[in-house]
């Protein structure tokens, strides 16, 4: 679990897929990478672990990895 505060992700459209939220934050450098994290349970969303690489993170949700977290946000929460 982050010590940390998660730092804000803005996304334009209502979800976006988990693996490409990794690539977005630079948390992985590309979809393989991203791939293997999620397979292999190094992935929490909303302090559960997921493995489903296309598993839909809405505004709100809270994405954890190594100790970094993400919380993902529209525009108008980042205004």
């Amino acid at each position: 679990m982050s010590t940390s505060h998660p730092d804000d992700i803005l996304i334009r459209d209502e979800s976006i897929r988990l693996g490409q939220l990794l690539k977005l934050a630079n948390l992985a450098e590309d979809g393989l990478e991203a791939k293997a994290f999620i397979e292999h349970g190094a992935v929490n969303v909303n302090g559960e672990v997921e493995t489903r690489r296309g598993r839909q993170v809405r505004h709100g949700d809270v994405v954890e990895l190594d100790g970094h977290a993400i919380r993902v946000v529209s525009e108008a929460q980042a205004n």
